[in-house]
């Protein structure tokens, strides 16, 4: 006999009532049913009923409408607090009861129940997001939620872990806490309610299919506990799945399943990287296609591969043998680009005969509009019955230095440690071209525009495992199967850090809500949570974007000592003073130095105008001492007595113009050299070097920045744009710190 679910029942009575949302009573039932507490009530018929009930309660008492048809009841009158005795809960509920909007509601009784005792509101609620499923909310009451919107997120199942840091991350915390001379509230039992709510087998976990909308809201917080005392459920479309269920990224088209994680994976995406056949449908006889430029892009770069043009009635394009069909090739085709009509490209797919492993399909005409969605779907049907897997549509494809493959223009060719994924072709050209001049370089990027068929999450899991891979960048729009991202970045057996620039985060607005936590549940709020929950830093420009990832090229993150205090070293007076502030923005200290690295710095007697406060202020003529060496003194002195946990210098370059024949930041640069040998791992180091925009400048920045890059320093046009990217690696160190803590508990 199977057991009865008392919180299950509630719902489906609602249901079959063909309720929208659950009353209070049966909101509060369900939430007494996952271990809330909430005060004593009952529900009356009438004025007489509810004074005759209330004899049964202790006072004093609150009386509510109940009603399908009200959901704000303070709005429209339904409520009445601190009701002293049995008789003034009659009184109210008449007085009540002939409230214009509560005379034309269908009121299915009046809810009395005890006052619960003094305390601090707080507000719990929970949302589904269209990507990533249910989320819950923490806020403090009042205006604190109302007003000043003063709340956290966190993507279910939360741990405790994520509920006691979102408890942490409230600016309002220290009333929790007993600011200013009041009681401390139970913050282990708030832990507990949002445990309740939203952790592993908690009540959304068991009914999240069924509720689009939560708010406990207050939930009374005290010393003694928590009590809800006012809650609103609000369900779903009887026919609407949850995101989690659905298979919004395609099966492999071979049908056979994608292995996962370790070696595995790294077999299954290497014809990706590293190809040894690539076909090229659409190139034309007259070299007047994109194809044909493609061709000559990956001859230019050094593809050392087959290139096999598929055209169905020429015997060579660009001087290279032709083939009618993927299926007749000499071998079989790792990576094909596919650049002819849209409506050709799921037959042309279709008749691979498992002989292509992936297609990138730069056309368009696909899901990106609304009459190319019947096509794209054709397009991943087609790909499917081939065996092939589909980049794209409407990408640009693969860049790859470890396999000669290409399609921006005079790429760098040197690979590196970063791995990118990107829903814009456009913008990873950028970043392609913008990073090669900042020194970034990459183990690979990969374009995935409309991502029919390989996910976000898919390629993030290859970088994940790649060793060739130190750190990931994302650029997204359109995250596909937000479940399979967030678990993947939650309990993947390996972490590294993951920057995301995220396209769109405002642009599908609120929620139609009819809860505080509808109304605050915006598409950004999910990816605050993802990052907070992940090792992920979130970035807002390209610039950002490219700059976080440089120090993470060259900067191992510390998850065992994260990055705080910070020493900022260079010329330029007014630039150290604006260089600290910049750092304090980004909640990094330049703090004084203690007694012995003050007194060791003053020691080497340096002339006036020199600070060795931290900032330390140093004088081009300071600086060129020892035709530069006696930087590395200062160092030195530095790493042994203020051990700081980054050093950033900055120089600014015009300022060395003219001043002898001895080249000072060459030797600089061979101080940082030694210094990065001399204290490896003591101190991430980054550096600034700041021109004017003449081009004598830029040419020889462009110089140092290259030897900077040999020796594993990034640079920086400017310190704001340093202290950024360090604040990105300090945040990331956290998160991975937090990310390891939770891997062990596991």
């Amino acid at each position: 006999m199977t057991e009865r679910n008392p919180a299950r029942d509630i719902i489906v009575r609602a249901r079959e009532e063909h309720r929208q949302a659950l009353s209070e009573a049966d909101g509060k039932a369900l939430l007494a049913a996952f271990g809330i507490a909430v005060p004593r009530a009952v529900v009356a018929r009438d004025a007489d009923d509810a004074a005759a009930r209330a004899a049964g309660l202790t006072g004093p008492f609150v009386t509510k409408v109940v009603s399908p048809d009200i959901l704000h009841k303070s709005d429209a009158g339904g409520v009445a607090l601190n009701l002293a005795d049995a008789a003034a809960v009659g009184a109210a509920v008449r007085a009540m009861a002939v409230r214009p909007t509560i005379a034309a509601a269908r009121v299915d009784g009046w809810l009395v129940e005890e006052m619960a005792p003094r305390g601090i509101e707080v507000a719990v609620g929970a949302v589904r997001d269209p990507q990533f499923g249910p989320l819950i909310m923490v806020g403090l009451g009042g205006i604190f939620v109302e007003v000043l919107k003063d709340v956290a997120f966190r993507i279910c199942p939360i741990t405790e872990a994520d509920a006691w840091a979102m408890l942490d991350e409230l600016r309002g915390a220290a009333l929790l806490r007993g600011a200013r001379g009041q009681d401390p509230v139970d913050r282990h039992a708030l832990v507990r309610a949002l445990m309740a709510v939203g952790g592993k087998g908690g009540l959304l976990e068991a009914l999240g299919d069924d509720l689009a909308e939560l708010d406990i809201n207050p939930l009374i917080a005290s010393p003694a506990g928590v009590r809800a005392v006012d809650a609103r459920f609000v369900l779903t479309p009887p026919a609407e799945a949850s995101p989690a269920d659905k298979a919004s990224a395609v099966s492999p088209s071979s049908g056979a399943a994608v292995p996962r994680g370790g070696e595995d994976i790294l077999a299954y995406y290497r014809p990706l990287f590293r190809p040894r056949t690539v076909a090229v449908l659409g190139a034309s006889t007259r070299s007047v296609a994109i194809a044909n430029t493609f061709i000559r892009r990956l001859k230019a770069y050094g593809y050392n591969g087959a290139i096999y043009p598929i055209h169905p009635t020429a015997a060579e394009v660009e001087g290279l043998p032709a083939y009618p069909s993927l299926a007749e090739t000499p071998q079989p085709v790792d990576y094909a680009y596919v650049a002819i009509g849209a409506a050709q490209i799921p037959d042309v797919l279709g008749a691979a005969a498992g002989r292509c492993r992936f297609a990138q399909v730069i056309s368009s005409g696909f899901g990106e509009t609304e009459e190319g969605r019947e096509t794209q779907q054709a397009l991943v049907e087609g790909a499917r019955a081939g065996g092939v897997r589909v980049l794209g549509p409407n990408c640009l494809g693969t860049y790859s230095p470890r396999g000669g493959l290409t399609f921006p223009a005079d790429a760098p060719k040197e690979a590196g440690t970063i791995g990118i994924v990107s829903q814009s072709g456009g913008l990873s050209t950028d970043i392609i071209k913008r990073g090669q001049w900042r020194g970034l370089r990459f183990s690979g990027l990969v374009t995935i525009g409309n991502s029919a068929d390989i996910a976000p999450h898919d390629l993030l899991e290859y970088f994940l495992y790649d060793p060739d891979t130190k750190a990931v960048g994302l650029y997204l729009e359109d995250i596909k199967d937000g479940r399979a991202f967030f678990e993947l970045l939650r309990n993947a057996p390996v972490a590294k850090p993951v920057v995301i620039l995220k396209g769109g985060t405002t642009s599908l607005g609120r929620l139609a809500a009819s809860s505080h936590t509808g109304a605050l549940g915006g598409h950004e709020r999910a990816w605050d949570a993802l990052a907070a929950q992940t090792p992920v830093a979130l970035v807002q420009t390209v610039d950002e974007f490219i700059n976080a990832l440089l120090a993470l090229q060259h900067l191992t993150p510390r998850p065992q000592r994260p990055t705080r205090v910070v020493t900022l070293f260079g010329n330029g007076g007014g630039s150290s003073v604006l260089g600290a502030d910049s750092f304090a923005r980004e909640g990094l200290a330049v703090a004084p130095f203690g007694k012995a690295a003050r007194e060791a710095l003053e020691a080497l007697g340096f002339p006036p105008g020199t600070s060795v406060l931290n900032p330390i202020d140093t004088p081009v003529r300071s600086l060129q001492e020892k035709d530069g060496w006696v930087a590395g003194e200062i160092l030195d002195l530095v790493y042994e007595h203020a051990r700081p946990d980054a050093v950033a210098m900055h120089l600014n370059l015009a300022a060395f113009v003219g001043r002898g024949s001895v080249d000072p930041i060459g030797n600089l640069l061979a101080v940082v050299e030694q210094t990065q040998r001399k204290w490896a791992g003591q101190a991430h180091f980054l550096l600034a070097l700041r021109g004017d925009g003449s081009p004598e400048l830029d040419d020889s920045k462009r110089a140092y920045r290259e030897r900077a890059r040999a020796v594993g320093v990034p640079v920086y046009d400017e310190i704001p744009d340093l202290a950024k990217a360090l604040a990105v690696v300090a945040v990331l160190e956290d998160r991975l710190a937090a990310w390891q803590a939770a891997a062990h508990q596991r």
